[in-house]
């Protein structure tokens, strides 16, 4: 099973639990702490990752991180559950999944536009106005330049891809004429 399709259940699980109870942007928050404290600290990420490591060890340190920090009920038992099925280094994408599925939820969807410069308030207002037609949410884009692309824009809502760049326009001619 790809590690998307098990971060997506996760989040979505996860997703049910905190909508009825309420905790969304607390949970949200603390397991993005979680998330910074396990990238900052090599060790630690060693340490879950590693099958030689017992797992009666790795509870210990995940209890004693949990008792320092206090988190929310709902949060320090989601841990305990991705430690208890050895997912707890998967969290980063279980975290990106998990806002993907609370702004799913809520109507909204994120994109991300890579162009090949900046582009111009009314651009990006266009872009917007065409995004949220096409998907019918409301959206909210994450902008990044990448100057390879030569013109055009590349737009990524969730898995899908809409690659309007002047280089793969190139690139595809290119495999016509030598395809024939």
């Amino acid at each position: 099973m790809s590690v998307e399709t098990i971060a997506r259940r996760y989040a979505t699980a996860l997703a049910d639990v905190v909508i009825d109870s309420g905790e969304t942007d607390a949970v949200r928050t603390e397991l993005k702490t979680w998330e910074q404290l396990m990238s900052a600290d090599t060790d630690l990420h060693g340490a879950f990752s590693n099958p030689a490591v017992a797992h009666a060890s790795k509870e210990k340190v995940l209890e004693a991180l949990i008792a320092k920090a206090k988190p929310l009920k709902t949060t320090s038992n989601f841990l305990r559950v991705l430690l208890q099925n050895s997912r707890l280094t998967e969290l980063g994408r279980i975290n990106e999944r998990f806002d993907s599925v609370l702004e799913e939820r809520s109507g909204r969807v994120a994109a991300e536009v890579t162009s090949a410069r900046d582009l111009s308030d009314a651009q990006r207002n266009e872009l917007k106005a065409n995004v949220e037609k096409l998907t019918g949410k409301q959206v909210s884009l994450k902008y990044s330049v990448d100057p390879d692309l030569i013109a055009g824009v590349v737009t990524r809502i969730g898995s899908t891809i809409y690659d309007g760049s002047v280089r793969t326009q190139l690139e595809n001619l290119k495999e016509e004429l030598v395809n024939g």
